[in-house]
């Protein structure tokens, strides 16, 4: 179950040794960000937690992706986490507020459609977003819109089915092929320039929305926001355990252990894990 990862920081704190995080997501798009966690934390423990018997969370209502967001983060609590990253834009949309209310010193990181670096980058200030109806018509969404979004012409582009069939794992289909030509085509029109990914599936079909939409187009996936965030509060959590800040130094550091956990079928997580980002380990059926 250990993780080969890309470099590991000499410094024990940076690289997050001692740490457990757990990570969950309606299916498989949460291993964009679990990836970057990774990298960032190599030596921290991980729990990545796919509801994919559940998925995607972008076609269910508020109050049941809620229920389903406290049930897992249950799990990863019982599953000694010390942080808690709920790597899916519907769920933080939907539930984050009410994970926060129920545990008040757990740390929760939670994701959003990256609004406003896309304003900031956009040239003509025309932004495109991709994301889920239910994360579009979300009041999270609405207020992250109307904070950052004033400054340019937003162009909202609802995906629906597109979590789902990339859910089964074939990044290449002619089916998802044709979801991302036709999401695609509505932001050539509108002639964006910045285009936000919006939901933690969208990053695996990053290639094919680049030839849909053309290279004069800036793509914009905050996966490593929110890792940088994971290891702010991560270092906290250490911090507080010690007693008195951790000194930096060059401490040997070992590469963290994944525990992979599934509400549908383990060996698809496994195999797409494997296949995605090269963690080799087999994982468990979720029990809640």
């Amino acid at each position: 179950m250990t993780l080969a990862v890309q470099s590991v920081e000499p410094d024990a704190l940076a690289a997050g040794q001692g740490l457990r995080i757990g990570v969950f997501d309606s299916g498989l798009g949460g291993l964009s960000v679990l990836q970057a966690v990774r990298t960032r934390l190599p030596a921290a423990d991980t729990i990545y937690v796919a509801d994919s018997g559940y998925a995607p969370y972008g076609e269910r209502d508020d109050a049941f992706v809620a229920n389903r967001a406290e049930s897992i983060s249950g799990f990863l609590l019982e599953r000694r986490a010390d942080v808690i990253v709920v790597a899916c834009n519907t769920a933080t949309a939907a539930a984050v507020h009410r994970l926060r209310e129920r545990w008040p010193h757990l740390p929760v990181v939670g994701v959003e459609p990256g609004v406003k670096p896309a304003v900031a980058h956009s040239r003509a200030g025309r932004v495109g977003v991709l994301a889920t109806p239910l994360t579009l018509s979300s009041p999270k969404f609405k207020a992250l819109l109307d904070a950052h979004g004033q400054d340019a012409r937003v162009v909202l582009q609802p995906c629906p089915g597109l979590a789902r069939e990339i859910e089964r794992g074939q990044l290449d289909s002619p089916a998802l092929r044709d979801l991302v030509e036709r999401f695609a085509a509505p932001l050539r029109e509108q002639q964006v320039d910045t285009v936000v990914l919006g939901c933690t599936h969208y990053p695996f079909v990053r290639p094919l929305f680049e030839s849909a939409l053309g290279p004069q187009v800036a793509i914009i996936d905050t996966a490593d926001a929110v890792a940088r965030h994971t290891a702010r509060l991560g270092a906290k959590v250490l911090q507080a355990r010690a007693g008195s800040p951790p000194k930096a130094g060059h401490a040997d550091v070992t590469t963290g252990l994944a525990e992979l956990w599934s509400s549908a079928d383990p060996s698809h997580l496994s195999q797409v894990a494997r296949q995605w980002l090269g963690l080799n380990a087999e994982a468990g059926a979720l029990p809640v």
